[in-house]
């Protein structure tokens, strides 16, 4: 047996899972402290088909939070609250990669720039901008959308958005320049198949709020799949693959798409 073969075998299935939830969100995690560093690094590798499920977690929680908040003060109110504590549930993961990217690619004018300032971690007048619109954006939604709807909405665009990044991950390849980080270590381990895998997981949570209206769905499917095409085109052309940051705006534009698609339906 080989040593990935061995490292394989030394880890539970649930183990996987489990570094999942630690990687996306601030949760805390037992049982995972006796892991070695190779376990915990190729452990991580597998955990990418379960940030769906991670993410239905982290939307569960989010419209538990906005439905108990509603009751106390306007929808407003309790939106701006419900993603307050989802930011610091997930350390404001998305949120950071979404200003990192506008930052890049705003500011960035070719490859090289666009490179340079992808590794800058300050956030510039594109990133805040940005930022602030992705954030007002998703927050107008919430506020938009019918109160029959919103759980599995929040619920289905979270998953939908975790399973989107998945997709970027297993289609392309991470930029040559990264170092380290999630489209290094993991990224370039992710294939077609765990994005079939981490698709039956997310399956069951799409399956439902298919099940409750299916043109939102199909509509957001489309969408995913326009942003899918002109997201790889621009990253090969600008970085020539991936970061971590990608991917994180990947799985913000993700929940956005799901959520549009329900508002143009079932808001007119």
């Amino acid at each position: 047996m080989t040593a990935t073969g061995e490292i394989t075998k030394s880890l539970k299935w649930w183990m996987p899972l489990l570094l999942a939830v630690q990687f996306l969100t601030r949760i805390p995690v037992p049982g995972l402290n006796g892991l070695t560093a190779e376990q915990a690094r190729h452990g991580l590798s597998r955990s990418v088909v379960w940030f769906p499920l991670v993410g239905a977690l982290v939307g569960l929680i989010t419209a538990a939070v906005l439905v108990a908040g509603a009751h106390i003060w306007p929808r407003a109110i309790a939106v701006i609250i419900a993603l307050a504590i989802e930011a610091r549930l997930t350390g404001a993961f998305h949120e950071d990669a979404v200003a990192d990217f506008c930052d890049a690619f705003g500011g960035g004018h070719d490859r090289e720039s666009t490179q340079r300032i992808m590794k800058d971690s300050r956030i510039g007048s594109y990133g805040a901008l940005g930022l602030f619109l992705a954030v007002g954006l998703r927050a107008a939604l919430l506020i938009a959308l019918p109160q029959e709807v919103i759980i599995i909405a929040i619920i289905a665009s979270a998953c939908f958005g975790r399973l989107l990044a998945v997709a970027v991950m297993a289609l392309v390849a991470p930029a040559v320049t990264q170092e380290g980080g999630l489209a290094k270590d993991v990224g370039n381990r992710t294939n077609v198949k765990d994005l079939i895998r981490a698709s039956l997981i997310a399956g069951p949570v799409i399956g439902l709020f298919a099940y409750w209206h299916i043109v939102p769905a199909l509509l957001a499917l489309a969408g995913a799949a326009l942003f899918l095409f002109w997201f790889r085109a621009l990253l090969l052309r600008r970085l020539g693959g991936s970061t971590g940051d990608c991917l994180g705006f990947a799985a913000y534009a993700g929940q956005l798409i799901l959520l549009l698609a329900v508002l143009a339906i079932v808001g007119t």
